[in-house]
């Protein structure tokens, strides 16, 4: 085996969809702040239905400030919490929710590897409520019932 190196891409690509609009829920958030010592969450976006379900859509960020108030806003919309008034919001009561969200390929240089990353990112616009916000929740497998009372499992359906 022969490998050249020096021809290999210069690229980390972590695209896992294509461009497009998607069902997505809210897997992960992680609070944290920004340089300016605002509020941010970080939200992990996984593919809900069709295709691509299970595959991570993007990541994308909330950030509590003057400035980011209207895509705050936005957001909780989509994701069918409250948006008028005070109100208290916490990272987990994000988790689990859905909505449509789009996404769009985009490119940078990492400045301290010098390699080209590629991820998605979701628009300031690319959030839109779908028809059930909350997720219905998984379903909880039974117990298959057994012909015998043995505790041997079958080798002869084990996949090795």
């Amino acid at each position: 085996m022969e490998i050249d190196f020096d021809q290999m891409d210069n690229v980390s690509d972590y695209v896992t969809v294509p461009e497009g609009t998607y069902l997505c829920r809210l897997a992960e958030v992680i609070p944290g702040t920004t340089r300016n010592g605002h509020e941010r969450w970080g939200i992990r976006l996984i593919v809900a239905e069709g295709e691509f379900v299970g595959r991570q859509a993007a990541w994308d960020g909330l950030v509590f400030s003057d400035r980011g108030t209207a895509r705050a806003r936005r957001v909780l919309a989509a994701l069918g919490l409250p948006t008028q008034g005070k109100v208290r919001v916490e990272p987990g009561d994000l988790v689990g929710r859905q909505a449509f969200v789009t996404v769009k390929p985009t490119s940078f240089r990492d400045p301290n590897t010098g390699r080209t990353v590629r991820r998605n990112e979701v628009p300031y616009e690319g959030w839109l409520p779908c028809e059930s916000p909350v997720a219905a929740p998984a379903k909880e497998s039974k117990p298959v019932a057994s012909d015998d009372d043995d505790d041997e499992p079958d080798f002869a359906k084990l996949p090795f």
